[in-house]
């Protein structure tokens, strides 16, 4: 480490406040909007990726096993695959497993990733898996472009690194 990284140097009395400095209004609500946005849609996320997860892994995707896996009851899992279809993420036929559009497709392809690099990330951190596991499942549906790209530059300089 470097005398100029960040991890290597005690922040300063003026750092700390600025860390703790209370952000202007309109920023505040900006950040707490988007974290709103965040949290409603993390739900449409989490189940496009168990229902490409269980069709890739059983050929099938049904509400009864949606809903034991996310651990909410069928009717909660019946009315957001209801909201899944009118969003146009999924299609349902009576008496068969759910589907993914093409637009639930791609969004499932960029969650998974968006989950496997905070993943890798806390790995390379040194957070136990199974910690990891559950953190990522919170944070990648929080977190935004900028720190994504960060996040893989990090385990790019990581890898090169380690493999030096």
């Amino acid at each position: 480490m470097n005398a100029d990284s960040p991890r290597s140097r005690k922040a300063s009395p003026a750092r700390k406040a600025a860390l703790h400095a209370l952000p202007t209004e309109q920023a505040q609500a900006r950040r707490f909007g988007k974290a709103r946005t965040a949290r409603s849609t993390a739900i449409l996320e989490d189940y496009v990726e168990l229902i490409a997860d269980l069709i890739e892994s059983t050929g099938e995707a049904r509400a009864t096993d949606i809903a034991r896996r996310l651990g909410v009851s069928h009717p909660t899992a019946i009315n957001t695959i209801a909201r899944l279809k009118r969003e146009d993420l999924a299609t349902a036929r009576p008496y068969r497993g759910i589907f993914l559009t093409e637009k639930g497709e791609a969004l499932a392809r960029r969650v998974r990733a968006r989950h496997r690099l905070v993943l890798e990330v806390l790995l390379a951190l040194g957070v136990p898996r199974e910690a990891a596991e559950a953190d990522a499942e919170g944070i990648e549906h929080h977190v935004s472009e900028a720190t994504l790209k960060a996040f893989s530059d990090f385990l790019k300089g990581s890898r090169v690194k380690k493999a030096s």
